[in-house]
């Protein structure tokens, strides 16, 4: 699963910066400011005192910031993160990953996992616990493996499903030996079938208006499933408060609580000082200075499996010109706004190559310099070609028509306005004049999900390690998850052809061919992916950088 960040860019607390980056030689290969310390890949550390269930105490609370989403539904197109990290709390969490990215079997949901191919195709039989029941009663058996299914599967375009690739290969799900065994059958091999099934949903919510509609701003408990269950969803401070699940049959809880409290970034850092918070995120150095050092807590840093890329809008009147985007992305200093986003932060990466996979990954490549060099002249011989001649004040203008393009910019942080004001930096030389125009955090999904924007940035968090499943979900022009409305019917042929490999590192290498391709229609931009930096109370067990693991909730607590 990939999931939407709440939040564009992840931001907390102020930073000085200065926004001139136009002087810098190259954008391509490296993120830092110290070139020849870059290292070959991005870290791929993970750091979250990881301790064994037996070593966790009974009892505590778990207080961190955060609130449910707008659609709480993680298998819906208008998800985000927040959405995934809520409903893990509440509802199955069938299948995990290890932090770099081995699959792990939950014996509380499947007691057995086998799987096999013949004739060319693969059969996954899963057997559940026979204790395994939702809340309400409701056997955790075959249907609600086969309701996942046909609700994300494509079949009925009336479900809004973020992503039907894997799905839509499955032929058949059927009974198993009996109701507590699925057998799922798939045209051809899928080898990253885990991440389909690593949570499901109860047949009831697999019904088009509740997948759409019933975890829109809400909770449904008797639906979930699980070590803890809602204790209080409290839909006007925001605040969640997860107590344990007493119809649970498996491990127990170690917490009494775990509690989701709706702060602003600023005011969570300033809890956390205060005592408030056991976790919080430092995501730039105004916000580590502040809580780093902190007595009785410590910091825990590691890799991020997170990218950041500015999106282009070509439904847009201006960016629907092919060479318009091409110059605007050679215009664009990516080192410079690296720099931005890590200053202060003692950390150093390549730029990315790619929006489907991280540079630490196995099967790995550096796409976008494929395709893209950084060059402003350039830049400027593109658009003279297109016909689109300087003006007086220097913007260029095209029958009569000037180029000007909107950069929408959520909420008021200084880092964002950095960000923002740097970009207008790079592209008024060239010609183009970047249009400014600021919205509030609470207006994230409805400015994707019906585009209004010229260019927008954005992040997506791989919640597995399966990048190049997701490769439709990026690229593909009749995807909704796509919101740059990029490609066509021919590229979407060919992104699609990947699905059927068998092998992953066929397949990835597949991927990386297509993803060049579709790079060139120059609407999307892999910016950075940073650091995954976190500020903790000492003694709190299995929180802080991951990578792909999720732990389960059941192990999260404090040291014995």
């Amino acid at each position: 699963m990939r999931a939407r960040l709440a939040l564009p860019v992840a931001l907390v607390a102020a930073i000085s910066v200065t926004a001139t980056a136009c002087q810098s030689s190259s954008g391509d290969g490296t993120a830092g400011s110290n070139a020849k310390n870059t290292p070959a890949s991005a870290s791929g550390a993970a750091d979250y005192n990881p301790t064994p269930y037996d070593k966790v105490r009974d009892g505590g609370t778990y207080t961190t910031s955060g609130t449910f989403d707008e659609q709480g539904n993680p298998f819906n197109v208008n998800s985000t993160l927040t959405a995934a990290r809520v409903w893990a709390w509440y509802n199955a969490d069938a299948i995990t990953f290890s932090p770099t990215g081995e699959v792990r079997y939950n014996r509380d949901y499947f007691s057995d996992v086998k799987v096999s191919v013949k004739g060319g195709n693969q059969k996954v039989v899963l057997t559940l616990n026979k204790k395994a029941v939702f809340n309400d009663g409701t056997p955790i058996d075959w249907t609600a493996i086969k309701a996942t299914w046909k609700a994300n599967n494509g079949s009925d375009k009336d479900f809004a499903a973020s992503s039907t690739d894997g799905y839509d290969r499955i032929t058949d799900v059927t009974r198993g030996k009996d109701d507590k065994q699925a057998v799922i059958t798939f045209e051809g091999v899928n080898p990253s079938w885990p991440s389909l099934f690593s949570t499901f949903l109860h047949p009831k919510a697999a019904k088009v208006d509740a997948f759409n509609k019933a975890y829109v701003k809400k909770a449904h408990p008797e639906w979930g499933a699980g070590p803890y269950t809602v204790g209080k969803w409290d839909t006007h401070s925001g605040n969640i408060t997860f107590v344990r699940n007493p119809k649970w049959w498996g491990r127990k809880g170690k917490l009494d609580k775990r509690v989701y409290v709706n702060l602003e970034s600023t005011a969570a850092v300033n809890a956390f000082k205060n005592g408030q918070l056991d976790y919080v995120s430092a995501v730039d150095a105004e916000s580590l200075k502040q809580v780093k050092g902190l007595k009785g807590t410590e910091t825990r840093s590691g890799g991020s499996p997170f990218e950041y890329s500015l999106n282009f809008n070509t439904k847009s009147s201006v960016l629907g010109d092919k060479a318009v985007r091409k110059a605007i992305q050679e215009s664009i200093d990516r080192t410079q706004i690296a720099k931005i986003q890590f200053q202060g932060l003692d950390y150093q990466e390549p730029l990315p190559g790619s929006a489907v996979l991280y540079s630490f990954q196995k099967g790995y490549e550096d796409n976008v310099s494929a395709v893209l060099k950084y060059g402003p002249d350039r830049a400027k011989e593109d658009l003279d070609a297109a016909g689109w001649k300087p003006g007086s004040d220097g913007v260029r203008a095209k029958g009569g028509k000037k180029l000007e393009v909107g950069y929408t910019l959520l909420g008021d942080d200084p880092l964002g306005k950095a960000t923002a004001g740097a970009l207008a930096a790079m592209l008024k030389p060239v010609g183009v004049r970047l249009v400014i125009k600021k919205a509030d955090d609470a207006d994230f999904s409805q400015i994707i999900n019906e585009r209004k924007f010229d260019l927008f940035l954005s992040g997506n968090r791989s919640m597995d390690p399966y990048g190049t499943r997701y490769v439709c979900d990026t690229y593909c022009s009749d995807r909704d998850s796509n919101i740059t409305g990029a490609g066509s019917p021919a590229l979407d042929k060919e992104i699609r052809a990947t699905t059927d490999m068998a092998d992953l590192g066929r397949q990835t290498t597949a991927v990386n061919k297509v993803e060049r391709k579709a790079l060139q229609e120059y609407a999307k931009l892999p910016l950075y992916s940073g650091p995954s930096t976190y500020s903790v109370k000492k003694g709190l067990a299995n929180v802080g950088a991951t990578i792909f693991y999720n732990p389960l909730p059941e192990t999260v607590g404090w040291e014995k």
